[in-house]
């Protein structure tokens, strides 16, 4: 099978050895342009001037010169890739893959350097805002009235990029271990700067310890936390959890389902335990992500099991919070009949449930049919009808048109009343809805729906053919994600207090496929995941996630971290074993008819890699 290796086995992989400047320097030319391009689009874009007043490491360190800095490594550790092929030679690793990253982190620092000239002697900013001085004063590291601080700012970039990519491509050299020692305690450092205020929320006393008055670890703090990782990487701890997960993953019959019961239930008392212990800051990020995964648990039976890619998923959304605050809320629309009752939450519930799955209906209906790209677009089309029709004056006598729906009383449930004011509460109604739908969706992954459901996913003629009937399969998809979709509407509705068009933009459809697609497709743990990491971090469209410094730039953040998805990892980052090997079914061909398993006209796969 093809491969990227760090330290090929000399056993099974031919090793070829080349000189430190035997190198393919158009792709060194190429890696380092494009890493110029991106050293000056993450500093025209406005990163290091809006995020240089959040300091990580107190006064080392700032997230906006992060946000420049992470760039060279990566890269230098991309360049030193080598993907080999099964039966192909491989080169040896040694100076040859430092000097390599060395040139491509000197070319990307030209290119930055090139732009503080530019900056410093052209005015731009009538295209480029962010073409300033204040740009010019953070690149040039706030050099204040130096003599030669340009010549200082291009010397010292110059140095950093190259000793940044130079150490990302030493990654590989080092032993396996070491390697990931040396990641782990980095990037425990830059987590606990990054999410100083979660780790002040959940443990306190942790703020004079070891952050700065005025934010950021301090530098004792920092070194002491990376050799805490380090070592720990060292003994064995991540070995520990691997062969668990590996032990856990080869595991089968009633043990298997006594350790997954065991797991659950520990994972359930914990999310009913750290609510308990943590600050409101993390109940409300809690709430938010509880209300995404919904709305994903839902898509994800559209797209990742049915692979109906609907782009105007939203409007079930809104119709749950709409059809919830018209039956809870006194300030409805004038245009109801006088009989038409006032509900307490609960008791609306059922009927909230009842509009969405008709309304699925109803828009599935005309579109299910359709395929690929056309279908994409109606569902986006429809997505937004339903928003403007809430928003119109032809249906403001129901829905007080952009003046939304105000005063939705909470979710009262005698023991607990569930409003914005307390997210500890609406964290724990979320949780219940959640596990239903966890429940739900593992139940029908594995029923005879679920797998006509993939079979549609994976070729819809073939299906057809085999005798499913793709339109009603289709349409319970539709049903059954409208219906999860409707239970985080009426909860947000519950919460907010209020119901305005605003709050239903077709960003929200995009936002929760980032999560399914990011996660991974047709895996309920990949959904959770996905929701955990981008609505954690980054937040929602308008709700803040824990860096809420990357509010302006977060639509930026996620397509281009849907972009590098969609290129390096299109199974998400917890696949679907199935889904996984729907995506690289070519390779496994490949590397079969390589190993001579596979005759050309043969277009099965070999027996270790059938579906």
């Amino acid at each position: 099978m093809s491969a990227t290796l760090d330290q090929p086995d000399s056993t099974t992989t031919t090793l070829v050895s080349k000189g430190a400047f035997d190198l393919d320097w158009r792709r060194v030319f190429n890696t380092g342009g494009l890493l110029a391009l991106g050293l000056c689009f993450i500093s025209l874009a406005g990163m290091p001037i809006g995020l240089n007043g959040r300091k990580l490491i107190e006064p080392v360190l700032s997230l906006g010169y992060l946000s420049l800095l992470w760039l060279p490594l990566v890269i230098g550790w991309t360049v030193g890739n080598q993907t080999v092929l099964e039966g192909m030679a491989a080169t040896k690793r040694g100076p040859r893959d430092i000097v390599a990253g060395a040139a491509v982190g000197l070319i990307g620092g030209a290119g930055l350097a090139l732009l503080i000239l530019l900056v410093n002697n052209f005015d731009l900013r009538d295209p480029l805002v962010n073409w300033s001085p204040q740009l010019l004063e953070v690149l040039e590291f706030d050099a204040g009235d130096k003599v030669g601080r340009t010549g200082f700012g291009i010397g010292l970039w110059l140095i950093a990029s190259t000793t940044l990519a130079a150490f990302g491509a030493s990654l590989h050299l080092m032993p396996n271990n070491i390697r990931k020692a040396v990641i782990a305690a980095t990037l425990t450092v830059i987590s606990f700067a990054v999410f100083e205020t979660f780790v002040i929320d959940v443990v306190d006393f942790l703020d004079d310890l070891i952050y700065a008055k005025r934010g950021g670890l301090k530098v004792w703090s920092s070194i002491a936390l990376g050799v805490i990782a380090f070592t720990a990487s060292l003994s064995g701890a991540g070995r520990q959890v691997g062969a668990y997960k590996q032990a856990y993953q080869a595991n089968t019959g009633p043990s298997k389902r006594t350790q997954t019961t065991t797991l659950v239930l520990v994972s359930v008392a914990l999310l009913i335990v750290i609510p308990m212990i943590t600050g409101k800051i993390t109940q409300e990020l809690f709430a938010n992500i509880g209300i995404f995964l919904l709305l994903a648990l839902g898509l994800n039976i559209v797209v990742g099991l049915a692979g109906i890619l609907d782009l105007g998923y939203v409007a079930f959304f809104a119709v749950g919070g709409y059809t919830t605050a018209v039956l809870t809320s006194p300030n409805r629309g004038d245009s109801w009949p006088d009989w038409f009752p006032l509900m307490p939450w609960w008791g609306a519930l059922p009927i909230t449930i009842v509009v969405a799955g008709v309304v699925g209906l109803f828009i599935g209906a005309p579109v299910i049919r359709m395929r690929g790209d056309y279908l994409a677009i109606v569902t986006l089309g429809f997505g937004e009808i339903i928003r403007i029709l809430f928003l119109s004056d032809w249906l403001g006598g129901y829905f007080n048109g952009a003046q939304g729906i105000t005063n939705v009383p909470p979710a009262d449930f005698g023991f607990m009343e569930v409003k914005g004011t307390d997210p500890r509460a609406v964290f724990y109604l979320v949780l219940v809805f959640a596990a239903i739908s966890i429940y739900v969706s593992w139940r029908l992954e594995r029923s005879r729906l679920g797998r006509a459901w993939m079979a549609i996913r994976e070729d819809e003629s073939v299906a057809e053919a085999m005798g499913i009937n793709t339109v009603n399969m289709k349409l319970m998809a539709f049903v059954v994600g409208a219906i999860l979709a409707s239970f985080s509407g009426a909860i947000f509705a519950a919460k907010v207090g209020s119901i305005f068009p605003t709050s239903f933009l077709i960003l929200i459809s995009i936002i929760i496929l980032v999560v399914v697609i990011v996660g991974g497709m047709g895996n309920i743990m990949g959904v959770i995941v996905g929701a955990v990491v981008l609505i954690g971090v980054l937040g929602g469209p308008k709700q803040p996630g824990l860096l809420a410094e990357l509010g302006q730039y977060k639509l930026l953040i996620y397509g281009a971290l849907l972009i590098w998805m969609m290129l390096q990892r299109p199974e998400g980052l917890v696949p679907n074993a199935r889904r996984s090997r729907e995506l690289h079914q070519d390779e496994f061909l490949q590397d079969a008819w390589l190993k001579g398993e596979v005759d050309t006209d043969d277009e099965d796969l070999p027996e270790g890699a059938q579906a």
